[in-house]
């Protein structure tokens, strides 16, 4: 990113007094909506389930489906039906719209449903049982016409209860957080901990039904006049169902110091209920999932394996979770010693690591743990009740995210409580800490120096965790019985995999979103595209091997991927500054969406999902001055000094958020519009400047690559969501656009001064050439396809177009139509795909031969590759697996994204 000249600053300093006077809601004169040429494009949408067995014990699934332009507007209904012709309830709303006001995506929740579903224009059939939301008294009441839930309004206790007719199955649904004030090291240590618990600050009530039905909490955790670790998080229900869904989200805000012992230490986050219980203590039943479908099932009073026989069919009955016959009928030398069959109350499932569970139990508390079992796996699940009613729980990605726990307690009184721990307080502490002193960079010359070594980019105090966030799933049943083990296995299945609707890639194709025409399906119709398919292939399953060989699994590392390998030692540079945790650096998250789209794949799906949740939560900051900027690649998430746009990137949310209507990737959307608010607080460049600048609300320095991508995929977004922001943000889209292609070397002038007030760039007096290699590889390729389908603006396609052209050119090309080469560029491989989109955009056939020469023969990934993985076994590696010493993340994920939509734009003219 090239620095800008004094003169220019003067220039933007000068004129930003006349700029302010125009308001961000006025956009550009010469800027208009793209004209809708689709006509056709209503036919049947086909809904299929990403895995086999459809909704299954799921409390039901929301979907994504786009439409081209033109097609529907916001009066439209929408029916469904299943394979035979039989109508399914939906309930449709508008996600996104094109500049022309019709429909660009729209989302559709059904609370029932198996195999292929069909949707089509028409009229929705209502819910035998629909969804009803009372707001009038103390709480908000929520049926789905089988259970009712009772959510507070304000206090301590989340949810008041809820029933299923007229039982009430469970009450006082609460957060609750554990603190440890201090981590010493050392075998002489006392640990303390202080409990907080989660009090509601606000509720809205989102949707009403019929089918679906949303309600939002957001709060703190309290104690006393101390609060620590706010939290949002929704709870789903749908018409019919027996059970619903939570997401659960918590910002990190506490303070933990490098080298202090005293601190904010997280010893626990949970969720917890009260299950009340009125069956005899031998007709209330345990079950808590091992490994796969596993259960664990006992009696709270086991009659089974005793030194008297009650009887066969009693035995059996109570394995199998049915109301045992009255204790009358049974052998007499049991009856008349059951109150002296231990009764177990407390039972704790433990994952404190991905590779094993332990699974305890006791008769109550204040008495001795047994052993009860134990393996590598669990699912994350159990359940709590009797034959007149009990309640299922389970938390997704559960050994995933560990450390995790499960804990039952009191299950022989009248009350049993249930906690679902998202961080175990069974684990360490959660340390986040950074992890070294510093070294002596203390000056911006001395942290220049270490990026040079191990390509960290330190600086004192920007080490720090707080404002990120996670998020975590939970699902409740409230049953009327204690469930047959079948529909336990059903009830573990929708925990491990939540059941989920999409729209198949051919439609994803024709409505022509996510830059239109930059992916197709998968063709291997000749050698040359078979080959790069089976590299694709190869690249997703090494990925996804490597997850599971190197481990790279935990609460706040799931979804993440290594950036670079250390072939010396066998191993990823887990521990070497800016080689270790990826962070979307150069677009792994659009690879895979990408490689999703065009598939249709379910892993790939679930690949993608996972890193979704992480980068878009763990790797940027959502409360304190840094909000709304992530933090570059490192060896902790939030390790980098780094703080920008181009990890915070909106780009990597959309698809996840289009596909899924999820609410909490439109939380993190939405929080984006004003982020170039951000160039106020932190110059991204800052330590590379040669000329003096002092970031001003009227000439901030913003590039036109990393930045910019960043910036305008938040505002664009917000438009076509048409969000409470939604005009402002599409000023900002269009003046922005304008004024970058009025620079004197357009895109190639690489940076601008922009004014907060106005949302416009000042135009250069001089040209500049300003081109950074990382320019286009963070989604700009992507959103500038976006952009130019949907907005009419020739000269900003041009400047696009012109960049995409010399990007890869020769210098002396460059220094022919610019006065100066671009200097020492890398990245050929991943920018041939600017290369095929221009020379389709432009029908230029030089081009079109250039990107197949950059593809097959620069830099990156060549045919000459092994194409294969090695096994490497111990005393080599820790775990034996496989290795591809020669695959690096930044490669593969230009390689994927190059690969992809070269494939789709110029796939009939491969060499």
């Amino acid at each position: 990113m090239s620095p800008i000249p004094r003169r220019s600053l003067l220039k933007a300093a000068a004129v930003a007094g006349a700029a302010a006077q125009f308001s961000w809601a006025l956009g550009s004169r010469d800027a208009t909506a793209a004209p809708s040429t689709e006509s056709a494009g209503d036919a049947p949408v086909t809904l299929d389930w990403l895995e086999d067995g459809g909704l299954g014990a799921a409390p039901g699934s929301t979907v994504g489906v786009p439409w081209p332009k033109g097609v529907h507007h916001d009066d439209q209904t929408f029916a469904l039906t299943d394979a035979d012709g039989r109508a399914v309830p939906v309930q449709s709303w508008p996600l996104a719209h094109w500049p022309d006001g019709s429909l660009k995506w729209t989302a559709h929740a059904v609370g029932s449903g198996t195999g292929k579903l069909t949707l089509t224009a028409g009229t929705p059939a209502a819910p035998q049982k629909k969804i009803t939301v009372d707001r009038r008294g103390g709480t908000i009441d929520v049926s789905t016409g089988v259970i009712t839930a009772k959510i507070a309004k304000s206090g301590a206790t989340l949810v008041r209860s809820v029933t299923r007719g007229s039982t009430e199955i469970a009450r006082n649904g609460r957060l609750v957080l554990l603190r440890q004030p201090e981590y010493e090291d050392g075998d002489q240590t006392t640990v303390r901990t202080e409990r907080f618990d989660g009090t509601i600050d606000e509720v809205t009530v989102e949707q009403t039904g019929p089918v679906r039905a949303v309600v939002r909490v957001d709060g703190t955790h309290r104690k006393g006049r101390r609060d620590l670790l706010p939290f949002s998080l929704r709870l789903y229900f749908y018409a019919g169902a027996d059970s619903f869904r939570m997401v659960h989200t918590v910002t990190y805000d506490g303070q933990q110091e490098p080298g202090k012992a005293s601190g904010d230490f997280v010893r626990g986050i949970g969720v917890r209920f009260t299950v009340p219980l009125r069956d005899e203590s031998y007709d209330r039943h345990i079950r808590i999932g091992g490994e796969g479908t596993g259960l664990l099932s006992e009696a709270v009073k086991g009659i089974t394996g005793l030194r008297r026989d009650p009887g066969a069919a009693v035995q059996a009955a109570q394995f199998a979770g049915e109301k045992l016959p009255d204790p009358a009928t049974w052998d007499q030398r049991v009856t008349t010693r059951l109150q002296y069959i231990p009764e177990w109350g407390d039972y704790t499932l433990s994952q404190l690591s991905a590779d094993g569970f332990a699974l305890r139990k006791r008769t109550k508390k204040g008495y001795g743990w047994i052993g009860a079992g134990g393996g590598r796996r669990a699912s994350g699940f159990g359940y709590v009740g009797g034959v007149t009613g009990g309640l299922s729980f389970g938390l997704r990605d559960f050994w995933e995210k560990h450390p995790a726990q499960l804990d039952i307690r009191d299950a022989h009184t009248d009350e049993a409580e249930v906690t679902l721990w998202l961080w175990s307080p069974e684990a360490q502490p959660m340390d986040l800490r950074f992890y070294h002193d510093g070294m002596g960079q203390d000056t911006f010359p001395e942290q220049l120096e270490g990026l040079n070594i191990t390509y960290e980019d330190y600086e004192p105090g920007f080490g720090t965790p707080y404002g990120i966030a996670r998020t975590s799933e939970l699902l409740f049943w409230a049953n009327e019985s204690t469930p047959s083990a079948e529909k336990l296995a059903e009830q573990v299945e929708a925990v491990r995999v939540l059941p989920q609707l999409a729209a198949p890639p051919e439609q994803l194709i024709s409505a022509g979103v996510f830059g239109k025409g930059l992916f197709a399906e998968p063709d291997r119709s000749t050698p040359a595209k078979a080959k790069i398919e089976d590299h694709l292939d190869f690249l997703f399953t090494y990925y996804k091997d490597q997850v599971e060989m190197r481990r790279w699994y935990g609460f706040w590392d799931y979804g993440d991927i290594m950036h670079t390998y250390d072939t010396v030692r066998h191993q990823w540079r887990y521990d070497v500054g800016g080689y270790a945790w990826d962070n979307s650096e150069l677009s792994p998250d659009l690879w895979l969406w990408y490689a999703y789209l065009r598939s249709g794949r379910a892993d790939i799906f679930r690949f993608a999902e996972a890193m979704t949740r992480h980068t878009g939560e763990v790797d940027v900051y959502h409360l304190g001055k840094w909000a709304g900027l992530g933090t570059r690649h490192g060896v902790q998430h939030f390790a980098d000094s780094a703080k920008q746009q181009r990890i915070a990137n909106t780009t990597y949310r959309r698809y996840y958020y289009f596909l899924t209507a999820d609410e909490r990737v439109g939380d993190l959307m939405h929080a984006n519009v004003d982020s170039d608010e951000t160039f106020l607080v932190l110059d991204p460049i800052r330590k590379i400047r040669t000329e003096p600048y002092t970031p001003d609300r009227h000439a901030l320095s913003i590039g036109f690559g990393t930045d910019w991508s960043g910036l305008v995929s938040a505002w664009l977004t917000e438009w076509e969501r048409r969000g409470p922001k939604w005009e402002k943000a599409k000023a900002r889209v269009l003046s922005t656009m304008e004024t970058i292609a009025a620079q004197p070397n357009g895109f190639v002038q690489g940076t601008g001064l922009y004014d907060l007030d106005t949302g416009r760039f000042a135009i250069a007096e001089e040209p500049v050439v300003g081109v950074s290699h990382l320019s286009a590889v963070f989604g700009l390729n992507e959103l500038c396809a976006e952009l130019i389908d949907l907005v009419d603006m020739p000269a900003f396609e041009e400047a696009y177009y012109d960049y995409c052209r010399y990007f890869n050119a020769t210098k002396a090309e460059q220094a022919a139509r610019y006065g100066s080469n671009f200097g020492s560029l890398i990245l050929f491989q991943g920018h041939s795909r600017l290369d095929a989109y221009a020379a389709v955009r432009t029908g230029d056939e030089k081009l079109a031969r250039r990107a197949w020469e950059k593809f097959y023969d620069s830099d990156g990934y060549k045919e000459s590759a092994p194409w294969r993985t090695e096994k490497v076994t111990g005393p080599t590696t820790l775990v034996a697996g496989s290795e591809a010493t020669w695959v690096s993340t930044n490669d593969t994920a230009l390689y994927g994204l190059a690969a992809i939509e070269n494939l789709a734009l110029l796939g009939d003219r491969m060499p």
